[in-house]
């Protein structure tokens, strides 16, 4: 025998007359204004329409804790996302061999959250790209000429390209910089619903988040649904080329002495390291030349921090901000925004931009 004592509420909610979904909503919003005791019985013949409306509240109860641990609206939890697939199945990632399963698991959080409130958002507020990311089979269409053919799409000058980051936003693609605590993770991408999203390390230096951002770009162009043993290297190919066309950089690596490619790095935007590798690629630069150039940069101590990366202009991801300014322009305030977004009050978010602050003009009559 059980020692529990059940105590009954001495008011309860009477469900006799509640019918269908009206009935339900009934039932839900007895339990949201404190009622614990709900009436039912099987002669009422109600009994789906009451369970409806408990299994409701309950659940929006349960919500609203969920989403209050997270940092985001019960809204956003409820949302039907339109995605292609789990993340672990369709985003790629740019690391090292050595990067812990933690690190990188981490990151991939960072995107699936980032991929879910940018969904969320361009639902609402959809974006008018003035370029788009071609959509190419790379069976049928190699890594060089996507390149390629991604370029010209996007009707870019030849020779060097000034501020990638800017190009990949023109084509609606959200580019988000965070610190993933770790050197070994250079960034990431993944398509969600119309739009792609590329989180890169803000640790980088400008030179390596180029090169990540190309390698990304390539795997967006190539390899959206497509899985297979070559896609990181088939990225490295498309990233090479799109950076350094090999009809206008091969003439410029015939001579690969340190203060050349320092001096290129400064024109192109890419590490000496790409640089070499670019020239060992096209057959410009033997084996014995690029085994001699790693020896040099080891004894100068230039493999993991080479000179002329603080020269190169910084790029900036401008297009998250962007669109919250737009918004606040359009009158929002900043818990509309927060709304659109899916996030609290508190939690960050790169589509919110600091409100443009009054500069007050003080007249002390001296003028």
């Amino acid at each position: 025998m059980s020692d529990i004592t059940l105590t009954l509420p001495p008011i309860g909610f009477g469900t006799y007359a509640l019918r269908g979904r009206s009935g339900a909503d009934a039932v839900t919003s007895a339990i949201r204004n404190g009622y614990r005791l709900i009436d039912s019985a099987f002669s009422y013949e109600n009994e789906a329409s009451v369970a409806d409306g408990v299994v409701r509240a309950v659940d929006e109860g349960t919500a609203a804790r969920i989403a209050s641990a997270l940092g985001v609206t019960p809204r956003f939890l409820s949302h039907e996302f339109r995605m292609r697939g789990a993340i672990a199945a369709d985003a790629h990632m740019r690391r090292r061999r050595t990067a812990k399963p933690a690190d990188w698991k981490r990151v991939e959080a960072e995107v699936n959250e980032l991929r879910m409130h940018s969904t969320f958002l361009l639902d609402r507020v959809p974006l008018r790209p003035t370029n788009q990311v071609l959509h190419l089979d790379p069976d049928e269409t190699g890594p060089d000429e996507a390149a390629r053919m991604q370029r010209a799409a996007w009707r870019m000058p030849i020779g060097p390209v000034r501020d990638l980051t800017a190009w990949i936003e023109s084509a609606g693609v959200i580019v988000v910089e965070n610190d993933f605590g770790t050197p070994r993770i250079d960034g990431m991408s993944q398509w969600a619903g119309d739009h792609a999203i590329i989180l890169v390390n803000v640790e980088a230096p400008t030179d390596r988040r180029r090169l990540t951002l190309a390698h990304e770009l390539g795997h967006l162009v190539m390899h959206c649904g497509y899985q297979d043993e070559d896609v990181e290297a088939q990225a490295n190919a498309f990233a090479a080329e799109f950076l350094m066309p090999a009809h206008v950089i091969r003439p410029r690596l015939r001579v690969v002495d340190l203060g050349k490619l320092l001096a290129l790095k400064r024109e192109w935007g890419v590490s000496m390291q790409a640089l070499m590798e670019r020239a060992h690629d096209l057959g410009v630069a033997g084996e014995r030349e690029r085994t001699a150039f790693y020896k040099q940069m080891s004894r100068r101590g230039w493999r993991k921090n080479e000179p002329g990366s603080a020269d190169l202009p910084p790029e900036r991801p401008r297009l998250a901000g962007s669109i919250g300014r737009s918004l606040q322009d359009a009158g929002l305030s900043d818990s509309e925004i927060r709304s659109l977004i899916g996030v609290d009050e508190i939690k960050p978010s790169p589509f919110l931009a600091p409100r443009r602050g009054l500069r007050l003009v003080s007249d002390r009559g001296g003028r």
